[in-house]
């Protein structure tokens, strides 16, 4: 007689462990077949979404071309990042709770909104976003143009992961079709998650609140 061992596995244990530990695992099971296609796509939409490794020579000569940057308001930050926020890249801030994260977040955002005549998406997860803080950051004391820069930031309030990940989907779809049908508008130039380790840590099981995306 063969003996069957029925496992559950939920979506988080596709967030806590190891693909690769998760695909030796089903190996060892008779009646894993579900969970290998399961892990199959999972490695299929991780090889789709991220980027290849990348040695130094063709890092250097992806910074060496990619010389578009977008400042972040703050000249010692802009001059260790050398220049600013690079576009189409990912800056990750980090540092303990009340450093200023969320206050250099919404400088940013108010930066690109002014400087660069771009759309700023803000994902707020701590209900800390301030228009009025922003607005406070402007270089200009002039009423319309700092309602202009206000006018080109769009804050969500975004509670949990689920949420985040279909406003993300939804902005997806959004811009495939804007360069599809050549729409002209505004261009997103920044996409600000204050913070994702609020929204990743409950599901991961721990607690505290570290860590800002800009």
């Amino acid at each position: 007689t063969e003996d069957y061992v029925f496992v559950k596995i939920a979506v988080e244990d596709f967030l806590l462990h190891d693909l690769y530990q998760l695909a030796a695992f089903a190996d060892r099971q008779k009646n894993a077949d579900r969970l290998k296609e399961g892990i199959t796509v999972m490695l299929s939409l991780v090889e789709l979404r991220c980027r290849p490794w990348l040695n130094g020579m063709e890092l250097l000569e992806d910074l060496q071309r990619n010389k578009q940057t977008l400042s972040s308001g703050d000249k010692g930050v802009d001059s260790l990042l050398k220049g600013g926020f690079r576009e189409g890249q990912l800056t990750e801030l980090v540092g303990p709770s009340s450093s200023g994260k969320t206050q250099f977040c919404m400088q940013a955002a108010a930066s690109v909104a002014e400087k660069h005549a771009g759309r700023v998406l803000y994902l707020d997860t701590g209900n800390s976003f301030s228009a009025r803080r922003i607005a406070q950051f402007g270089s200009s004391s002039e009423t319309s143009l700092g309602q202009k820069v206000i006018s080109r930031i769009s804050c969500h309030t975004v509670y949990d992961i689920y949420t985040m990940l279909e406003i993300l989907q939804g902005l997806d779809v959004t811009l495939r079709s804007q360069v599809q049908t050549n729409v002209n508008e505004q261009r997103l130039r920044l996409l600000v998650v204050d913070s994702i380790s609020s929204l990743i840590t409950p599901i991961l099981g721990g607690s505290g609140s570290q860590g800002t995306c800009p």
